[in-house]
């Protein structure tokens, strides 16, 4: 993987505005020593203009006990992590998520079923905070296994031979956008590989090649895979849900917004809902789901 490793390297060292990084040292100094790396992903790294957006970070924490000290929230984040927290800093305004390095590192390898984390570094993301150099070398390491577990669990299923690359990307994040209750439109999954198809090209050879190091399943078994990452990805999602209705900060408020921003339809929070998070996140899913604004 050493030709994958550094092209994984040069992308998370690429630079980023200074306000992300400042902001990625202040989620970090939060921490204390617990801190090992701040990663920056998502949307908002192809914008220019943050003001007004939401930025995504991923924190990463060498034990959730020394990350908290409220025991509950370690345990929280062990059983079903990600922990996702809201954070502002010098005007802008972010969500963090926390896993451990040991939990960051398995969520990128292709024995996890879920997708959660891998399909999300599979994309661009920086290395915006590190507590040392071998801090940063784990980040990485673990970035660099994304990539390959994505297309590893998608090929069996495209056709590998149609001379278009893009494709096989294109049909990967489609099927893990199929396995979590998403709020983006169907076509999101297209335009995450459009908005830079450059850098998917450069990667394809030696993602392809780490792929296949692997034995691949038959396409009936990934199929089969398929199945059960849909079924787990969407329990997980309402599991995160209930979870963030306690850990994260109008949470229920936060979760409204995204889906009225992704799906365009308006999600109305009444005053009881917020008094009993918990409670009003159960009834508000069946009604996102009719409505279509979660997938």
């Amino acid at each position: 993987m050493s030709g994958l490793r550094a092209l994984v390297a040069a992308e998370l060292g690429q630079p980023v505005d200074p306000r992300v990084v400042a902001f990625a040292a202040d989620i970090a100094g939060r921490y204390g020593a617990a801190a090992e790396a701040v990663l920056f992903y998502g949307s908002c790294l192809r914008e220019t203009k943050l003001d007004g957006l939401m930025l995504d970070f991923y924190l990463i924490v060498n034990d959730y006990r020394a990350a908290y000290p409220q025991g509950w929230m370690a345990v929280a984040n062990q059983l079903v992590p990600p922990n996702v927290f809201p954070a502002s800093h010098a005007g802008l305004i972010a969500k963090y998520a926390v896993l451990s390095v040991e939990d960051f590192a398995r969520l990128n390898r292709r024995e996890t079923l879920n997708v959660s984390v891998w399909a999300r570094f599979a994309q661009p993301s920086r290395l915006v905070w590190q507590a040392n150099e071998a801090a940063g070398e784990r980040a990485v390491d673990a970035v660099a296994e994304a990539a390959p577990t994505l297309l590893a669990a998608a090929l069996p299923l495209t056709a590998q031979d149609d001379g278009d690359p893009l494709a096989i990307w294109r049909m990967a994040f489609a099927l893990t956008y199929g396995a979590e209750l998403r709020a983006e439109r169907k076509t999101r999954a297209g335009s995450v590989v459009d908005a830079d198809p450059a850098r998917y090209l450069l990667f394809t050879p030696d993602v392809l090649a780490s792929a296949r190091l692997g034995r691949l399943d038959s396409p009936v078994a990934a199929r089969r895979r398929w199945r059960l990452r849909r079924l787990q990805g969407k329990s997980l999602t309402v599991l995160r849900l209930l979870k963030a209705s306690l850990t994260y900060a109008g949470g229920i408020d936060y979760l409204a917004w995204k889906i009225s921003r992704h799906s365009g339809h308006a999600i109305v929070i009444r005053p009881w809902q917020r008094r009993w998070p918990i409670l009003g996140a159960i009834t508000l899913l069946p009604r996102l789901v009719k409505h279509g604004a979660v997938r």
